[in-house]
């Protein structure tokens, strides 16, 4: 085999690494490691196009991001799928972007990610498009359905047995709050039988001057969560945008204690333990239930509720007390587990809850060791063994569970889905019995000691009829 002279091949070379180099320019230039914005910079939100309205298959949802860079170019995809077909699309001056989508009649339920790829300069993130079941409206004839008007913002109820009266927590509006009322109800009637508004409460120190449409009334105690004391005839109220609480006479409605603000963080549920003497109130997206001496009327000890998920907190929403056990229940909304207090004891078991994402409310059935637990983000009521936690059914009810309550002579669960608007009744065995219309945002159920279910919802405003009702809902007669 012949090789080229020495001088030749030192040519060959150069001419070799002379065309390498010019390869290598465009090549370097064209890098896909471009510059980027070293995290995420804007925010991104898929959901419904009608605000407030629940996204189920076959929805037109609309992906929106904001406090992007202006002329950077984003692809929005689902797995390998593309879903701006057309290019990518442009963020605007504003900083802002929009892109609507017709979801197919097969979307299946759940949270879907969605990947969010943003060019010039680059940067990615995954959004969660929650897509809801749809249930049919059926079963509605099983079941004797009336309601009433009250008053506007309707929270949570509670039913006096000695007085034959129901409670009403209502308010209005974000702080400063200045419509709020504690209501009695005439269970037979619905109609409203007497009325107070909270006192005013004190103005924040270094609080923002009045807005210049400010009507000169001052923000009151709002009330929102609500417990019956029966034996005591107290009512114990939430102010929760004042963190803290408030007492008042089952029978006049009059004031017997205004706590201080900041007594309690973020109150939110409140559930009386007779027996005891105690009030337990959870202290939202917290670990903790607080608990007040009912006849002291001070605070004590309080249940501090540990996760066993490394480096996360138990969040306290919603909490339920089984007064023939002593056990007070809890669903974490920041993690997912469920909490079971023997308040006698003070022994916490923590058990995980598989399937629940935001849990909001959770009830019991003693007779058979059940717990029962509504999740707003995955839409769903978990049925549980409470003997040893384990999920025995998970049911789709409706988008944004948010109440449930269990009603022991049908043995039918009770579920308030605030998105859909509607009530699901399932029973203990998973199955769904009926799915009926509720208006708009259904807030607190309760159920009575005769077989009656009671439950309050919100209004979306002031021309909002099917809203800020009372609904009495009776199983009828086989």
């Amino acid at each position: 085999m012949a090789f080229p002279p020495l001088r030749r091949f030192r040519g060959i070379l150069g001419a070799s690494a002379l065309a390498f180099a010019v390869m290598a320019g465009p090549l370097s230039a064209e890098t896909i490691f471009s510059a980027t914005t070293d995290g995420f910079p804007g925010v991104v939100r898929a959901g419904a196009v009608e605000p407030g309205a629940a996204v189920v298959a076959g929805s037109v949802v609309s992906i929106t991001g904001e406090r992007m860079i202006p002329g950077q170019e984003i692809t929005l995809m689902r797995g390998n799928t593309v879903l701006n077909e057309g290019g990518p699309i442009r963020v605007g001056e504003s900083g802002k972007f929009r892109f609507d989508l017709t979801l197919d009649a097969k979307a299946v339920t759940g949270l879907q990610p969605i990947l969010v790829i943003a060019e010039k300069p680059s940067a990615a993130t995954v959004v969660d498009l929650k897509i809801s079941p749809n249930l049919a409206i059926e079963g509605a004839d099983k079941f004797d359905i009336t309601s009433a008007p009250v008053t506007r913002g309707l929270y949570q109820l509670a039913y006096s047995p000695s007085r034959h009266v129901f409670y009403v927590t209502s308010a209005v509006g974000r702080p400063p709050v200045k419509d709020s009322a504690l209501s009695k109800v005439d269970p037979d009637t619905l109609k409203v039988i007497e009325q107070i508004t909270p006192a005013a409460a004190p103005v924040p120190e270094g609080g923002p001057a009045p807005a210049a449409d400010d009507d000169g009334r001052p923000a009151l105690y709002a009330v929102y969560g609500l417990g019956l004391d029966e034996a005591a005839g107290r009512l114990w109220t939430t102010n929760t945008r004042q963190n803290t609480i408030a007492v008042y006479s089952a029978d006049d409605l009059s004031l017997v204690k205004q706590f201080e603000p900041d007594f309690i963080a973020h109150p939110f549920s409140v559930q009386v333990d007779e027996g005891a003497g105690r009030i337990y109130i959870s202290s939202a997206r917290s670990p903790v239930i607080e608990v007040i001496d009912s006849k002291k009327l001070e605070k004590l000890e309080p249940f501090t509720i540990p996760s066993q998920l490394r480096g996360e907190s138990f969040g306290t929403q919603d909490i339920h007390f089984d007064a023939e056990t002593g056990k007070l229940f809890a669903a974490s909304n920041a993690t997912p587990e469920l909490a079971v207090i023997d308040t006698r004891t003070g022994d916490i078991r923590v058990t995980p809850l598989p399937g629940s994402i935001g849990a909001a409310s959770v009830a019991y059935d003693a007779a058979d060791d059940l717990v029962f637990v509504a999740s707003q983000t995955t839409d769903n009521l978990l049925i549980v063994n409470g003997a040893d936690g384990s999920v025995l059914h998970d049911v789709e009810t409706g988008a944004g569970a948010l109440y449930v309550t269990y009603e022991p002579k049908s043995k039918l669960v009770f579920v308030g889905n605030r998105g859909a608007g509607t009530i699901t009744v399932v029973d203990t065995e998973g199955q769904v019995v009926a799915n009926f219309d509720a208006g708009s945002l259904p807030n607190e159920l309760v159920a009575d000691a005769g077989g009656t279910v009671w439950a309050v919802n919100k209004s979306r405003g002031q021309d909002d009829d099917s809203g800020d009702r009372i609904w009495r809902i009776r199983p009828k007669a086989d």
